[in-house]
């Protein structure tokens, strides 16, 4: 095996769910950005139709971001759920540093679907590939320059809001969230379920 898929083996490896983050970064802002840039350049879409779109709010901005979620969380989740489960939450999220919007803009699909109307009902099922590999990528990248990632799904309670503060258009559809910051903790042990049920090979 060459040392390259060795490294992205380990890297792959070393991709896990921290939630112990403070607001402070292992890596500058410009190095974050082109581990964007190259990410969203290169991950790969259906057709090429590149529909992904990322928003990436940092320190003051990100704080806002977990700020509003406890608003509309506060405002919305019966306060039982809210004070047991959401609340503490949100404070995990918001003392981390960053986090990063993940959208899909369906519209380069209309002429898609225009040409190959087969096809239609696919591109909404293709455009989660796409995003789920720029999420994968991303928390892989990250993590393996030191910092520590969760995933999150604060969908549609931050739509709206989110819109509006950032200017955000409403036509995109928000993905997931990637919560981020320099890791003050180890992350869960992980169990792996048997590869005999998830792994088969014919033809060796």
């Amino acid at each position: 095996m060459s040392t390259t898929a060795n490294a992205i083996i380990d890297g792959i490896k070393g991709r896990r769910s921290i939630y112990a983050l403070t607001n402070e970064s292992t890596i500058p802002d410009s190095r974050l950005e082109e581990i964007l840039t190259e990410v969203i350049t290169h991950t790969p879409s259906s057709f090429n139709t590149q529909t992904s779109r990322v928003v990436v709010l940092l320190k003051d901005e990100h704080q806002k971001l977990w700020d509003v979620a406890r608003e509309v969380a506060s405002s919305t989740v019966p306060a039982e759920l809210f004070q047991k489960l959401y609340k503490p939450r949100i404070e995990l999220f918001r003392a981390g540093y960053g986090t990063i919007l993940f959208y899909e803009d369906h519209a380069p699909f209309e002429p898609l679907a225009e040409k190959w109307p087969m096809l239609k009902d696919k591109f909404p099922e293709w455009s989660n590939h796409s995003s789920g590999m720029h999420q994968f990528a991303l928390w892989t990248l990250l993590e393996a320059e030191g910092l520590g990632c969760n995933l999150q799904h604060y969908s549609p309670m931050l739509d709206e809001p989110v819109s509006k503060h950032w200017n955000v258009p409403k036509e995109w559809n928000l993905k997931a969230q990637l919560v981020f910051g320099k890791p003050v903790g180890p992350p869960k042990e992980k169990t792996f379920e048997p590869l005999s049920q998830r792994l088969f090979v014919h033809g060796k």
